[in-house]
């Protein structure tokens, strides 16, 4: 079995029509398509070659998620060509929406 056939392959930089993603609407429908793969079973691999980030962006792509679905989602999510910047911003926002998951699903 091929394990890549259980993987959607989601190259930012074709999906956001540029350098800089740096505003949520454009993050939507990247997120649409990840949700819909992660609800078929499949892994999903946000791909960042050739592109830089803001923190709004990858709040409403990766924050999104997590708010949704809780912070396990991110087993099932590859980050793959980022630079330090955009892993930075993947990782507070993460940890962030992590925490404010958790606060929310403790009362």
């Amino acid at each position: 079995m091929n394990i890549t056939s259980h993987r959607t392959h989601l190259t930012l930089r074709t999906q956001t029509q540029g350098r800089l993603a740096a505003v949520r609407s454009v993050a939507v429908p990247v997120r649409e398509q990840a949700e819909d793969a992660l609800a078929q079973g499949r892994e999903v691999v946000f791909d960042f070659a050739g592109i830089e980030v803001t923190q709004s962006f990858i709040d409403e792509l990766v924050g999104a998620l997590i708010l949704r679905q809780g912070p396990a989602i991110l087993e099932r999510v590859v980050f793959k060509n980022c630079s330090d910047d955009t892993r930075a911003i993947i990782e507070f926002v993460a940890t962030d929406r992590c925490d404010q998951y958790l606060r929310t699903r403790s009362h």
